[in-house]
């Protein structure tokens, strides 16, 4: 781990100059994060937290509050507290949004309207719903007037960017954007023209960079490049050596992602079950919770470890803070996900790796850009139980290959995908755009 932490000492030190001059001149831009804080904006909250370490004050923004079953890191309170949502509208914010609308006059309400209707792969219902946002727009222009600055970060290609795009029409605004994937179309319709307006933006992946390239090339801005969003190697780092599987004792797994299908925690449970008739005392443990809060997809998977007759050995945790999370990777032998898409950046992974805990992935998406197999990680096929119960059996059975992946994963996180990385190049980009 020395040799993983004396390189993110480095890398910071070499950006200290840059930091100390631009702590001089405080910049102030809004950072916008739609549902915000939810059980999976913890790289959001770090990239929020480096960007002020670089002078850059990010004025939080969001739609509304999650459901409360979503906010579970320590610091969401905070986060609320600091937090300007969108939605609901008051009275006051409808007449404050109206009067940034009327007064961006006709060209510009003509502008929305021509942005709405040419829309592409949107449906007339849509579109509809597009315009609708115009309030939210309207409201986006006044808080920039009010709190002093004039670009917006939108952390989503979702419709926080549709919002954002109207409001660049409406008022006086720039913004740009952070594309997180694993696909272009994850976000929704109308990336052609989110793209279009768009001053800079950032692609969570290689993978997502090449297929912008190919679909988009005529609607990017100049300044676009990769950046993953990362780990804080500071507080992300274990408190005790890890130490492999003893077979005398229970053998625990864990995985941690909201509880969704593309996730493929059905696989990761499928793999326990395998392992146990194997003999194998396999316990799992699967942190996060649905889009619900609850009351969605965990009912399946519920359903399917009681089908299973895995209750007394298959926990699910829900939402989990930053801190519970932590505690888990240093109890657990392995980290198993059986994603059936995913980023580059599934930040989890991430922890699981600078944790030096060994780790089971799935070969999709860009998760090859995260893991070299049998390097630092291991990569299976996707939608089988089978091969991650395999890939597990192989680390429990090699100490010195479990140990050895795990060392290699901190040192990959240390070297690629620091937390500072992505806020570095938002402030490389706003410096573009002031001189």
């Amino acid at each position: 781990r020395s040799n993983a932490d004396s390189l993110q000492k480095s890398q910071d030190a070499s950006s200290s100059t840059i930091q100390s001059f631009y702590l001089q001149s405080q910049t102030t831009i809004g950072y916008f994060i739609p549902e915000f804080p939810a059980q999976t904006h913890i790289f959001l909250w770090r990239e929020y937290q480096a960007l002020a370490d670089l002078g850059i004050h990010s004025q939080l923004l969001s739609t509304r509050k999650p459901h409360k079953n979503l906010m579970c890191h320590s610091w969401s309170q905070e986060a609320q507290r600091l937090t300007t949502y969108l939605f609901p509208l008051s009275a006051r914010d409808l007449i404050h949004a109206s009067q940034a609308i009327l007064q961006a006059g006709p060209a510009k309400w003509m502008q929305c309207l021509k942005i709405a209707l040419t829309a592409p792969d949107m449906s007339f219902k849509q579109k509809l719903y597009l315009l609708a946002l115009l309030p939210f727009a309207g409201k986006l222009v006044h808080l920039a007037k009010t709190q002093g600055w004039t670009h917006v970060h939108v952390t989503m290609c979702s419709a926080v960017a549709d919002i954002a795009l109207l409001a660049s029409v409406l008022g006086e605004i720039t913004y740009s954007l952070s594309q997180l994937g694993p696909t272009l179309e994850t976000y929704g319709p109308n990336q052609e023209q989110k793209w279009k307006y768009a001053s800079f933006g950032l692609f969570q992946s290689e993978q997502l960079y090449q297929e912008a390239q190919s679909k988009l090339s005529p609607f990017l801005p100049k300044d676009i490049d990769v950046a993953p969003v990362g780990v804080n190697l500071d507080t992300i780092q274990r408190r005790s050596p890890y130490v492999p599987w003893n077979s005398q004792e229970p053998c625990k797994i864990y995985a941690c992602g909201r509880l969704n299908p593309v996730k493929g925690h059905i696989y990761v449970i499928e793999a326990i079950k395998i392992l146990r008739q194997q003999g194998i005392d396999a316990r799992l443990q699967i942190a996060g919770e649905d889009e619900q809060g609850g009351r969605g997809y965990r009912k399946e998977i519920e359903r399917f470890i009681q089908e299973n007759g895995l209750t007394e050995c298959v926990e699910l945790l829900g939402a989990v803070s930053e801190e519970r999370n932590r505690q888990a990777y240093e109890e657990a032998h392995i980290y198993a996900m059986g994603s059936l898409n995913e980023t580059a950046g599934a930040v989890a992974t991430m922890e699981a790796m600078a944790m030096e805990l060994p780790v089971v992935m799935t070969n999709v998406g860009a998760t090859c850009e995260l893991i070299e197999d049998g390097v630092d990680a291991i990569l299976v096929q996707p939608a089988s139980g089978e091969v991650i119960a395999k890939a597990i059996t192989m680390l429990l059975q090699d100490k010195d290959l479990a140990l050895r992946l795990g060392k290699a994963a901190r040192q990959k996180i240390a070297a690629k995908f620091s937390h500072r990385r992505s806020a570095k190049r938002i402030m490389e980009f706003l410096q573009n755009r002031q001189s």
